[in-house]
């Protein structure tokens, strides 16, 4: 995954070389390859190259097109072949892909064909304007600051937030999305730094910016077919073009194997593709975390059977007998937002960082997502909600039935919760498992409440099905995770998601939902397809249960840490925590009561976070409610630029 950086000054002078060489230095550790350089007309533009595909070796970025248009590219063009064939007479087969997507006749209309894992910068001196854009589902980042003076951007936060001259307030609703599903993923930790949202492009010229949506999925897509099997072939075809797309690297691909099916799944599919000698990778490797004194997670049973089924050992990282968990943050090292990955190594970190040196792995395959998207959690909700939807009540009444003895709970109890769904939360309520943690300071959850609750709308009755509703809100929630997830420097490699694959969301999404879940057949249709691909106890296991046992046993064994943490919180001075709930929810879980151990990890988490950055005073410590850019297809921010929040000069 490489890295690029970018600045544009107004008043057209360039950089000091000191400025340039601070930020040089912290691009440097993510891009192993060349660095190279833009600078003109007060752009400059720095690119750091980590290459994983042999047509990425023969690229020369920033790429400066025939009308000096520059470009930088960070991703992988899964569609690229459609693009070369399209432009035969300019392009090679073997072209890098920011050549391919550089080409002077897309424009902006090619973003929505663009499949892939992918962000774009664009500087266009023609017309004095700067395009930022991400792929649909925002596996990458970019973000960009804008005052009267200057535009940055970057792939990461730190020489953003470091190199301005300025201080930052803290964005509160960034804060209260990390207390339930992540923020939002146009958002960053610091007002007057945001992130270009998933599946838009961000143009930018003096005293104006204009924010375009220029994909999303067809609500109107309707897959259907006679038979089961045709539904299993078609699944079986789409899911391993997925994988197969990921499998482009030059290097030894490592796939995460946790032992559950997502991650399973990827694996055999991988192996099949390979074998049939379809495959770009040389080799694929496996890398397994287990804790056998984990009562809940013994994973180690599950995750044999695969290497078993393909002759081979992977990695195994024992996290049972190394330290416990630490929500510290190291002092020398700055965390630009609490998932940057600046808490202190743990020897399983050190193991995983040995075992990709030396296998020569710059790519990662992970499950995350395959969840979420295939049907994991067997609720007929959004199943209901449909007939609900288009009245029709028969149908309706007999799934009823159906569901109320796969459940054992009455008919009337699932309806409600169908029904509800309809209903604002005002008048039915907020469901218990998405409120915000008692602890909170009542002030704050009023001001916060549509982040703390995960962005939850009710369905409307006319237009898209409510199931389809929910794919979409269960797919924004995984955009905003995706955007939480800080970039690996050491070691460095990139990270590839096949669930998250476009054309597989698509057809997911396009096809019935009792073909994904049905009475007491979680994920369906991923489990018919993927028999005789995925060894049988992998795919009839139950649900992997949440590891508990080493969050109580790390706070019962720092107790008195824990219990000093509680009295003198930052959180409690800036008004987000409420100090006797939180001392009161912390006692209750050291008497064994029920507590929400995962909330109570993350409260933490994001005060040791809050810690780290007082020290090293770049902040200031308010927090001004900020308003919410909620992007139409076609909004238009052409408000003058201004330094949103509280900020001064250094």
């Amino acid at each position: 995954m490489s890295v690029q950086f970018g600045r544009w000054s107004f008043d057209g002078m360039p950089p000091l070389l000191d400025y340039l060489e601070r930020v040089n230095t912290l691009l440097a550790p993510y891009g192993l390859e060349n660095s190279n350089s833009y600078q003109r007309d007060g752009v400059t533009v720095l690119y750091h190259a980590f290459h994983t595909t042999k047509e990425s070796r023969k690229e020369d970025q920033p790429h400066v097109s025939q009308s000096g248009k520059v470009f930088t590219w960070d991703g992988r063009l899964d569609n690229r072949a459609e693009f070369i064939a399209l432009m035969s007479d300019r392009l090679e087969t073997d072209s890098p892909d920011v050549s391919v997507v550089a080409c002077e006749r897309w424009g902006t209309r090619c973003f929505p064909q663009l499949l892939g894992d992918w962000a774009l910068s664009i500087w266009d001196p023609s017309d004095q304007s700067l395009t930022l854009a991400k792929d649909p589902i925002g596996t990458r980042h970019l973000y960009y600051s804008v005052d009267r003076s200057q535009v940055a951007w970057c792939t990461i936060l730190d020489p953003l937030v470091l190199f301005t001259g300025k201080t930052f307030a803290l964005d509160e609703e960034y804060i209260a999305g990390w207390f339930s599903f992540f923020p939002a993923a146009h958002l960053s930790p610091y007002i007057g730094i945001d992130s270009v949202p998933p599946s838009s492009f961000v143009r930018l010229q003096p005293r104006k910016r204009t924010i375009t949506k220029y994909w999303d999925f067809d609500p109107g897509k309707r897959i259907c077919y006679r038979t089961d099997a045709e539904y299993e072939e078609h699944f079986r075809t789409i899911f391993g073009q997925a994988v197969h797309r990921r499998l482009r690297s030059d290097s030894p691909i490592l796939a995460e194997l946790s032992g559950g099916m997502d991650s399973s799944s990827i694996v055999c599919m991988a192996d099949t593709i390979i074998a049939q000698g379809a495959a770009e990778t040389p080799r694929l490797d496996t890398l397994s975390f287990y804790n056998d004194l984990e009562p809940n997670w013994n994973e180690r049973p599950y995750f044999t059977k695969v290497e078993e089924k393909r002759g081979r050992v992977g990695c195994h990282i024992d996290v049972g007998a190394q330290e416990s968990l630490s929500f510290e943050f190291e002092s020398d090292r700055f965390a630009a937002t609490p998932g940057s990955g600046g808490g202190r190594r743990t020897e399983a970190s050190r193991q995983f960082a040995t075992c990709i040196a030396s296998q020569g792995n710059r790519v990662v395959l992970s499950g995350i997502g395959g969840d979420e998207v295939t049907g994991g959690v067997p609720t007929p909700t959004p199943e209901l909600m449909d007939l609900l939807a288009r009245a029709q009540f028969r149908s309706l009444a007999r799934q009823l039935s159906v569901w109320a003895l796969d459940k054992r709970k009455p008919w009337f109890h699932l309806f409600f919760e169908a029904a509800r769904g309809f209903f604002p939360t005002a008048l039915v309520g907020v469901p218990k498992q998405i409120r915000p943690v008692v602890w909170l300071h009542p002030g704050f959850i009023n001001r916060q409440r549509d982040a703390l609750t995960g962005y939850r709308h009710r369905a409307i009755c006319f237009g898209p099905l409510p199931s389809f509703q929910e794919n979409v809100s269960t797919l924004d929630m995984l955009r905003r995770q995706m955007a939480c997830l800080a970039l690996s420097s050491n070691p460095p490699y990139e990270k590839r998601y096949p669930y998250l694959d476009r054309d597989l969301l698509e057809f997911l999404y396009a096809v019935p939902r009792n073909q994904l879940v049905r009475p007491g057949q979680r994920r369906s249709l991923m489990r018919r397809a993927l028999n005789g691909i995925v060894p049988d106890q992998l795919l009839n296991r139950k649900r992997k249960a949440f590891v508990v046992r080493l969050p109580l046993a790390t706070m019962s064994a720092d107790w008195a840490g824990l219990v000093e943490t509680s009295k003198q919180m930052t959180l409690i001075s800036l008004g987000i925590i409420d100090a006797k709930a939180f001392s009161e929810a912390v006692q209750r879980t050291r008497n064994g009561q029920e507590a929400n151990i995962a909330a109570m990890m993350r409260t933490l988490h994001i005060e040791h976070w809050l810690r780290g950055l007082g020290i090293r005073d770049k902040l200031i410590w308010s927090l001004p409610p900020r308003r919410s850019d909620v992007l139409g297809e076609h909004k238009v921010d052409s408000a003058p630029l201004a330094w949103r929040g509280k900020s001064s000069a250094s």
